[in-house]
């Protein structure tokens, strides 16, 4: 089971060479990251944990970006110290998230943040499940310098069969509040009524990412189902490359990193307006507000696709959060009253009724017994 391998979730079909001068490329303003960028937010003091071929940690783009790394492939003879990529995928994911803002070449969705470079493929994009159980336990684990911890896991591959020891390590991951981003595929046949499944993609625990093309729709190639979150750009996308360059590549490897970059924006406005760390599920449930419901074709279902430029206060999740709080005193405050009346009511039926109030006094404790059990089990998820 740990031998099996692991495979790149990019289309290399779409693939085309080419530099590009300084730009904010059009997948990035597509999805209004620049609108953080706008209001300082540019993901820093987050950690990044790139779990792919390695990063060209050279590149002008990516090494001021870069906190540190782990080999956990074959390549360079086993040295762990050298997670240098030999085959691209993953500086190009590396760059869609975190390419510098440095006035030359391109800008990544969160131009700030710092990455942890954990190279779980090797040469050829292949690796095993065994390695990459070990590089998320390592990220889980992992401190930096300045005892930072690891924010975000991103993965742009993907596995045919779900593994157990995987889903635990992903289970461990998301209840250590690392939110896990995944490549849902690219093994769609362009029918958005039939279900394709990659893993992790397919668990739930995960954040599985779709592709979009130019167009906002859903790409030929990207595996759709119940698992899939959110659909970013995925289409003919710019970023870095080996020799300093740069190409494009399409397929669902190049949607996630987008959906990570925002994470990442997320956490530096959360944190920063908050001065509190989100949970897992508070950020997803954060991010899912930065997306706008797109309804396809006649397909029954709607979409959610990344929409950063929506304006979104933090005040109107922190009301959400109150008026959560709000519902769960109110149904205890009526439970406890129920329990109150049943209580006097029972008294009552004791101490002071006649033989022709006993079956009404009865009924009302019936009546106030079944209230107060209905409220105590809509209360058992608040505990």
């Amino acid at each position: 089971m740990n031998d099996t391998q692991i495979k790149l979730t990019v289309a290399p079909h779409f693939f085309a060479e080419g530099k590009f001068k300084d730009e904010v490329t059009n997948n990035i303003s597509s999805i209004g990251a620049k609108h953080f960028w706008d209001q300082g937010f540019t993901g820093k003091g987050v950690v990044v944990a790139i779990l792919d071929t390695g990063c060209n940690y050279h590149h002008f783009e990516l090494k001021d970006r870069i906190i540190g790394g782990y080999n956990f492939t074959k390549d360079s003879d086993g040295d762990v110290t050298i997670f240098e990529d030999l085959n691209g995928h993953g500086t190009h994911v590396a760059g869609i998230i975190a390419a510098s803002s440095n006035d030359i070449g391109i800008v990544g969705v969160a131009p700030e943040v710092s990455l942890l470079i954990l190279k779980v493929l090797d040469y050829r994009g292949s690796g095993t499940v065994d390695s990459l159980v070990k590089a998320i336990d390592y990220a889980i684990n992992w401190t930096g310098p300045n005892n930072e911890r690891v924010n975000i896991l991103s993965l742009s591959l993907g596995l045919p069969s779900s593994k157990e020891i995987l889903h635990n390590a992903i289970k461990q991951a998301v209840f250590k509040d690392i939110a896990v981003v995944v490549a849902s595929g690219n093994e769609g046949d362009g029918d958005l009524s039939t279900d394709e499944y990659s893993y992790p993609a397919g668990y739930e625990e995960v954040i599985a990412v779709g592709a979009i093309d130019n167009n906002n729709d859903v790409a030929n190639f990207t595996n759709t189902n119940k698992e899939v979150d959110v659909y970013a750009p995925g289409v003919g996308i710019k970023s870095t490359y080996l020799n300093k360059g740069y190409v494009d590549l399409s397929g669902t490897s190049m949607a996630a990193p987008h959906v990570t970059g925002a994470l990442a924006l997320l956490i530096n406005k959360y944190e920063t307006l908050t001065k509190s760390k989100p949970t897992e599920s508070q950020l997803f449930k954060y991010l899912m507000q930065y997306t706008t419901k797109v309804q396809i074709a006649d397909y029954r279902e709607t979409f959610s696709i990344l929409n950063l430029s929506k304006d979104v206060s933090i005040d109107d999740d922190s009301k959400e959060q109150f008026e959560d709080s709000l519902d769960k005193s109110l149904l205890l405050k009526c439970f406890c009253e129920a329990r109150k009346s049943q209580a006097f009511f029972t008294q009552c039926l004791n101490e002071h009724s006649k033989e022709n109030e006993r079956e009404f006094l009865l009924s009302l404790i019936q009546e106030t017994a079944s209230t107060a059990e209905h409220i105590k089990k809509l209360c058992q998820p608040f505990k």
